[in-house]
């Protein structure tokens, strides 16, 4: 599979899984949660309230890591990226990722609890349904 072909089953598995665990550091330790996913191509992004512990987790540490796919009535692929992350109220990052999900917990896009966690990808290691692994890296 070359890099084209690599990066496309990404962005597929990416679209086909609205859910991922995602990872940060709290106090030197791994710290997971389940998240839904955003992307935008290669461009991952997770929604979240300002004043959650992992947005102060992020401040002190922004690696990260997030694992997603083989879920019943899933595709059967794998992605486990590793990366960084930023936290942004970039107003037309907020427009592109908002939806009326997130009513249940903002009052709109323009919420000012409402922030995105913007995630840059270093390595990203695929595994296809027929468990064939390929690794993508920046």
């Amino acid at each position: 599979m070359n890099q084209n072909e690599l990066e496309q089953n990404i962005v597929k598995a990416l679209e086909n899984n609205p859910y991922c665990s995602f990872s940060t550091v709290e106090n030197g330790k791994p710290k997971s949660r389940y998240m839904a996913i955003f992307n935008d191509g290669l461009n991952i992004h997770l929604a979240t309230n300002r004043q959650t512990h992992k947005v102060e987790e992020l401040e002190n540490n922004p690696n990260v890591s997030l694992l997603l796919g083989y879920e019943a009535g899933g595709t059967k692929e794998v992605l486990e990226i590793e990366g960084t992350c930023e936290v942004t109220k970039n107003e037309s990052l907020r427009e592109q990722v908002w939806n009326d999900e997130l009513k249940a917990w903002f009052d709109g896009p323009n919420d000012p609890n409402y922030v995105i966690l913007d995630i840059t990808p270093a390595r990203i290691e695929y595994t296809g349904k027929d468990h064939e692994h390929h690794v993508w890296e920046q």
